[in-house]
Protein backbone atom coordinates (compact mmCIF):
# COMPACT_ATOMS: atom_id res chain seq x y z
CA UNK A 1 0.00 0.00 0.00
CA UNK A 2 3.27 2.60 0.65
CA UNK A 3 4.08 1.57 -2.64
CA UNK A 4 0.85 2.66 -4.51
CA UNK A 5 0.61 5.56 -2.54
CA UNK A 6 -1.09 5.43 0.40
CA UNK A 7 0.56 6.99 3.29
CA UNK A 8 -2.00 6.51 6.12
CA UNK A 9 -2.06 2.78 6.13
CA UNK A 10 -4.66 1.74 9.65
CA UNK A 11 -3.73 -1.69 10.79
CA UNK A 12 -7.24 -2.51 12.59
CA UNK A 13 -7.75 -5.90 15.06
CA UNK A 14 -9.99 -6.73 18.21
CA UNK A 15 -9.47 -9.21 20.97
CA UNK A 16 -12.23 -10.76 23.35
CA UNK A 17 -15.06 -11.91 20.79
CA UNK A 18 -14.34 -15.31 22.98
CA UNK A 19 -15.16 -13.86 25.89
CA UNK A 20 -18.02 -14.32 28.52
CA UNK A 21 -17.32 -10.98 30.18
CA UNK A 22 -15.96 -7.35 29.31
CA UNK A 23 -15.69 -5.56 26.18
CA UNK A 24 -14.65 -6.19 23.26
CA UNK A 25 -11.47 -4.09 22.37
CA UNK A 26 -10.01 -3.22 18.81
CA UNK A 27 -6.99 -0.93 18.05
CA UNK A 28 -5.69 0.91 14.81
CA UNK A 29 -2.20 1.79 14.13
CA UNK A 30 -0.17 3.72 11.69
CA UNK A 31 3.41 3.54 11.27
CA UNK A 32 5.71 5.92 9.02
CA UNK A 33 6.84 3.46 5.67
CA UNK A 34 10.45 3.39 7.43
CA UNK A 35 9.41 2.23 10.68
CA UNK A 36 10.41 -1.49 11.53
CA UNK A 37 9.70 -3.21 14.63
CA UNK A 38 10.86 -6.79 14.17
CA UNK A 39 9.40 -8.25 17.15
CA UNK A 40 6.37 -6.95 16.46
CA UNK A 41 3.88 -10.52 15.81
CA UNK A 42 0.86 -11.92 16.83
CA UNK A 43 0.25 -11.01 20.02
CA UNK A 44 -1.19 -14.81 21.40
CA UNK A 45 2.15 -15.64 20.85
CA UNK A 46 4.66 -13.09 22.78
CA UNK A 47 4.85 -13.22 26.63
CA UNK A 48 2.77 -10.56 29.06
CA UNK A 49 5.87 -8.76 29.74
CA UNK A 50 7.52 -8.45 26.18
CA UNK A 51 3.90 -7.78 25.10
CA UNK A 52 3.73 -4.42 27.73
CA UNK A 53 7.33 -3.72 25.73
CA UNK A 54 6.30 -3.72 22.53
CA UNK A 55 2.91 -1.99 23.00
CA UNK A 56 5.31 0.74 24.73
CA UNK A 57 7.07 0.87 21.61
CA UNK A 58 4.36 1.24 19.46
CA UNK A 59 2.87 4.20 20.93
CA UNK A 60 5.79 5.99 20.92
CA UNK A 61 6.75 4.92 17.06
CA UNK A 62 3.52 5.26 15.71
CA UNK A 63 2.69 8.06 13.72
CA UNK A 64 -0.87 7.46 15.53
CA UNK A 65 -2.67 4.45 17.42
CA UNK A 66 -6.31 4.12 18.70
CA UNK A 67 -7.83 2.23 21.42
CA UNK A 68 -11.48 1.17 21.43
CA UNK A 69 -14.60 -0.48 23.38
CA UNK A 70 -17.54 -2.42 22.44
CA UNK A 71 -19.82 -2.64 24.99
CA UNK A 72 -21.64 -5.11 26.67
CA UNK A 73 -24.80 -3.39 25.50
CA UNK A 74 -23.32 -3.20 21.58
CA UNK A 75 -22.27 -6.95 21.75
CA UNK A 76 -25.98 -7.97 23.27
CA UNK A 77 -27.87 -5.78 21.35
CA UNK A 78 -25.40 -6.53 17.95
CA UNK A 79 -24.03 -9.72 18.38
CA UNK A 80 -20.43 -9.98 18.95
CA UNK A 81 -19.31 -10.39 15.43
CA UNK A 82 -21.21 -7.10 14.74
CA UNK A 83 -19.85 -5.35 17.77
CA UNK A 84 -16.22 -6.20 16.97
CA UNK A 85 -16.87 -4.51 13.07
CA UNK A 86 -18.38 -1.61 14.91
CA UNK A 87 -15.79 -1.31 17.61
CA UNK A 88 -13.03 -0.94 14.19
CA UNK A 89 -14.93 1.22 13.14
CA UNK A 90 -14.71 3.66 16.10
CA UNK A 91 -10.70 2.97 15.60
CA UNK A 92 -10.96 4.26 11.90
CA UNK A 93 -13.56 7.22 13.14
CA UNK A 94 -11.59 8.81 16.59
CA UNK A 95 -8.63 9.61 14.99
CA UNK A 96 -7.71 13.46 13.93
CA UNK A 97 -5.72 12.00 10.83
CA UNK A 98 -8.07 9.70 8.80
CA UNK A 99 -6.67 6.59 7.38
CA UNK A 100 -6.45 6.59 3.65
CA UNK A 101 -6.46 2.64 3.18
CA UNK A 102 -7.22 -0.29 5.79
CA UNK A 103 -5.84 -3.32 6.93
CA UNK A 104 -8.24 -5.35 8.65
CA UNK A 105 -7.91 -8.67 10.51
CA UNK A 106 -10.22 -11.25 9.32
CA UNK A 107 -12.29 -11.97 6.44
CA UNK A 108 -14.86 -9.37 6.84
CA UNK A 109 -15.70 -5.32 7.85
CA UNK A 110 -18.72 -3.19 7.33
CA UNK A 111 -19.07 -0.69 4.06
CA UNK A 112 -16.31 1.41 4.41
CA UNK A 113 -15.82 4.61 2.37
CA UNK A 114 -12.13 4.04 2.50
CA UNK A 115 -10.78 1.33 0.92
CA UNK A 116 -9.19 -1.32 2.94
CA UNK A 117 -8.38 -4.95 2.49
CA UNK A 118 -8.95 -8.08 4.70
CA UNK A 119 -6.51 -10.14 5.58
CA UNK A 120 -6.96 -13.65 7.37
CA UNK A 121 -4.50 -14.36 9.76
CA UNK A 122 -3.69 -10.60 9.14
CA UNK A 123 -1.06 -10.57 12.26
CA UNK A 124 0.95 -12.50 10.73
CA UNK A 125 1.05 -11.11 7.83
CA UNK A 126 0.88 -7.57 8.63
CA UNK A 127 3.19 -5.05 11.11
CA UNK A 128 0.66 -2.78 11.83
CA UNK A 129 -2.56 -5.43 12.34
CA UNK A 130 0.20 -7.07 14.49
CA UNK A 131 0.75 -3.75 16.58
CA UNK A 132 -2.85 -3.70 16.83
CA UNK A 133 -3.32 -6.94 18.39
CA UNK A 134 -0.62 -5.94 21.03
CA UNK A 135 -2.30 -2.66 22.21
CA UNK A 136 -5.92 -4.43 22.45
CA UNK A 137 -4.81 -7.29 24.12
CA UNK A 138 -2.71 -5.25 26.66
CA UNK A 139 -5.75 -3.17 27.15
CA UNK A 140 -8.09 -5.05 27.65
CA UNK A 141 -6.12 -7.72 29.53
CA UNK A 142 -5.60 -4.97 32.02
CA UNK A 143 -9.37 -3.84 32.19
CA UNK A 144 -10.32 -7.35 32.91
CA UNK A 145 -7.14 -7.49 35.90
CA UNK A 146 -8.61 -4.89 37.47
CA UNK A 147 -12.10 -5.85 37.04
CA UNK A 148 -11.60 -9.01 39.28
CA UNK A 149 -10.29 -6.85 42.08
CA UNK A 150 -13.97 -6.33 42.66
CA UNK A 151 -15.22 -9.81 41.13
CA UNK A 152 -12.44 -12.48 42.36
CA UNK A 153 -14.72 -15.24 42.17
CA UNK A 154 -14.03 -15.15 38.38
CA UNK A 155 -10.62 -16.00 37.46
CA UNK A 156 -10.39 -13.06 35.52
CA UNK A 157 -7.12 -12.51 37.08
CA UNK A 158 -5.64 -15.46 34.80
CA UNK A 159 -8.16 -15.90 32.16
CA UNK A 160 -9.60 -12.35 31.14
CA UNK A 161 -13.10 -13.39 30.44
CA UNK A 162 -12.46 -16.48 28.49
CA UNK A 163 -14.55 -19.48 28.85
CA UNK A 164 -12.22 -21.34 31.62
CA UNK A 165 -13.25 -23.95 34.28
CA UNK A 166 -12.83 -21.40 36.88
CA UNK A 167 -14.93 -18.68 34.99
CA UNK A 168 -17.58 -21.75 34.41
CA UNK A 169 -17.58 -22.59 37.91
CA UNK A 170 -17.83 -18.97 39.37
CA UNK A 171 -21.11 -18.39 37.19
CA UNK A 172 -22.86 -21.41 38.48
CA UNK A 173 -21.89 -20.35 42.06
CA UNK A 174 -22.58 -16.59 41.97
CA UNK A 175 -23.99 -15.71 38.62
CA UNK A 176 -23.66 -12.84 36.60
CA UNK A 177 -22.55 -9.59 37.01
CA UNK A 178 -23.22 -6.63 35.18
CA UNK A 179 -19.88 -7.06 32.93
CA UNK A 180 -21.08 -10.51 31.47
CA UNK A 181 -22.53 -11.02 27.52
CA UNK A 182 -25.84 -12.09 28.42
CA UNK A 183 -26.37 -12.81 24.90
CA UNK A 184 -23.48 -15.83 25.38
CA UNK A 185 -25.09 -19.22 25.59
CA UNK A 186 -23.17 -21.11 28.08
CA UNK A 187 -26.34 -22.73 30.16
CA UNK A 188 -28.08 -19.58 30.17
CA UNK A 189 -30.94 -20.40 30.69
CA UNK A 190 -30.19 -23.17 33.38
CA UNK A 191 -27.66 -20.38 35.16
CA UNK A 192 -30.47 -18.13 34.99
CA UNK A 193 -32.88 -20.52 36.75
CA UNK A 194 -30.62 -21.18 39.67
CA UNK A 195 -30.04 -17.55 40.27
CA UNK A 196 -33.75 -16.93 40.14
CA UNK A 197 -34.25 -19.33 42.62
CA UNK A 198 -31.73 -18.22 45.32
CA UNK A 199 -32.39 -14.51 44.80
Amino acid sequence: MWAEGYTHVMGLDEVGRGCLAGPVVAAGVVFHPETDIPKIRDSKTIGEDERNELAQQIKEEALLWTVQEGSIAEIDELNILWASLHTMQKCVDSTKITPDYLLVDGNRFISSLIPYTCLVKGDDRSMSIAAASILAKVYRDDLMKKLHEVFPEYGWNTNVGYPTAIHKKGLKEFGYTEYHRTSFKLGTDKLRTQNNKTS
